[in-house]
C-alpha cells in the first residue's frame, strides 16, 4: 500500500489485439499504435510495447505522448538512460504536458534525484489545465518521505488526503509519516480509516497500526492488531516481523 501508481498508461485484461491494416491518417495510425503499446505495457510486455512506439513514431515522429510512453517502457526495462533521455524529449515537444511532468518525477524519485523530482512535481502541479493533481501530491509526498524530508512529506500528503480522503494509500502513506514524526494520535486517526473498512486494510495497514499502538503504549492494541495479521494474512513478511518483535525495521 505505500506504493503509489506512477504511469499513465491503460491496462486490460484481454490480450490487445494487431489491427490487420493501418488506418491511411498518420495521427490517427500512431495513436492506434499507442493504444496498443499502452496496453502491451500494461500487461509487462515492455519489448512489445516498445515495438509498438516505434511504429507510432514512424507515423507521427514528433508525438510526445510517444516518447512519454517510450520513458515508462523503457524504465520498466530498467534502462534509465534511454527514459531519462526520451522523457526530456517528450517535454520538450510539449513542455506544459502535467501527466509527463508527474511521470518523469516519479522515474527521479526511484532514480533517488530528490531535486530534480521535486521541481518536476511542482512544475505539473502548477500548470493550469492539469486535472490530476491528487495523484502527483501523492507521489511528491511520497517521494519526500523517500528523501527524509518527513515535515514537508506531511504538508504534501495531507493536501492529498484533503483533495481525496477516500484514497487509502494516501491515507496509509500520510500515517506512516506521522509515526515517524512522533504525532501518535494523528497517526492512529488516519490508519484507523483503513482498518476500519475489511476490503480497504492489508498486512501493511495492520502492521502500521500495530506499530502506532506499541509507540503509544498500548499493549493489548498491539496484541490484537497482530492476532489479526496472523488469522488474515498468515504468510506475509509483516506476520514474521510481528512474531520476532522487530518493531522498528
Amino acid at each position: 500500500m505505500g506504493g503509489c501508481v506512477s504511469t499513465t498508461t491503460t491496462t486490460s485484461g484481454a490480450e490487445p489485439a494487431r489491427t490487420p491494416s493501418d488506418p491511411a491518417d498518420p495521427d490517427k495510425r500512431a495513436r492506434v499504435r499507442l493504444e496498443l503499446a499502452a496496453l502491451y505495457l500494461g500487461r509487462g510486455q515492455a519489448d512489445t510495447a516498445l515495438e509498438e512506439v516505434q511504429k507510432a513514431l514512424a507515423a507521427k515522429p514528433d508525438l510526445p505522448d510517444a516518447y512519454n510512453l517510450r520513458a515508462l517502457a523503457l524504465a520498466s526495462k530498467g534502462d534509465s538512460q534511454l527514459a531519462d533521455q526520451a522523457f526530456q524529449r517528450a517535454l520538450q515537444l510539449a513542455p506544459r504536458e502535467g501527466g509527463t511532468m508527474h511521470n518523469y518525477g516519479w522515474f527521479l524519485c526511484q532514480q533517488q534525484r530528490w531535486p530534480e523530482a521535486e521541481a518536476q512535481f511542482t512544475n505539473a502541479l502548477a500548470q493550469p489545465q492539469y486535472r490530476d493533481a491528487t495523484r502527483t501530491l501523492l507521489a511528491q509526498g511520497v517521494c519526500q518521505a523517500r528523501a527524509g524530508r518527513w515535515a514537508e512529506a506531511e504538508r504534501t500528503l495531507s493536501r492529498s488526503y484533503e483533495l481525496d480522503p477516500a484514497n487509502p494509500v494516501t491515507a496509509y502513506n500520510l500515517s506512516d509519516v506521522l509515526l515517524r514524526r512522533g504525532e501518535l494520535e494523528r497517526a492512529r486517526f488516519y490508519i484507523s480509516r483503513i482498518n476500519a473498512q475489511p476490503e480497504l486494510s492489508s498486512a501493511q495497514s495492520l502492521w502500521l497500526a500495530a506499530r502506532i499502538e506499541r509507540r503509544l503504549g498500548n499493549l493489548q492494541g498491539v496484541q490484537d492488531f497482530g492476532r489479526k495479521l496472523q488469522e488474515r494474512f498468515p504468510n506475509s513478511p509483516e506476520v514474521l516481523l510481528f512474531e520476532r518483535g522487530r518493531f522498528d525495521d
